[in-house]
């Protein structure tokens, strides 16, 4: 049975750090994290590629946040650093075994999502 599910949010000043997790079962070609806040549309901030370990990260998170994996743990991992108010979101852990969806956000399995909330 495919389960993702995501831990490590919860409430920060800005500037401040949080490291969420997506503990998975299953193998996955590639997985990835996403957020979405009210209002907004569903926003792909990172993707890593499994076995090779390629990442991708959004041009708005990129050198903030860090998308990683302990594959003997079947974890993935969101190191975000200097978080802003603009970074409150319910964020999302993902995960695909078709390639060719790997740089959307239509992947198949998907958490429950976490919450972060950024204050001034």
């Amino acid at each position: 049975q495919v389960q993702l599910v995501e831990s490590g949010g919860g409430s920060v000043q800005a500037g401040g750090s949080l490291r969420l997790a997506c503990a998975a079962s299953g193998s996955y070609y590639c997985m990835g994290w996403f957020r979405q806040a009210p209002g907004k549309e569903r926003e792909r901030l990172a993707t890593i590629f499994t076995s090779s370990g390629i990442t991708y990260h959004a041009d708005s998170v990129k050198g903030r946040f860090t998308i990683s994996q302990d594959n003997a743990k079947n974890t993935l991992y969101l190191q975000m650093n200097s978080l802003k108010p603009e970074d409150t979101a319910m964020y999302y852990c993902a995960a695909d075994i078709r390639i060719f969806y790997c740089p959307t956000a239509s992947l198949q399995y998907w958490g429950q999502g976490t919450q972060v909330t950024v204050s001034s």
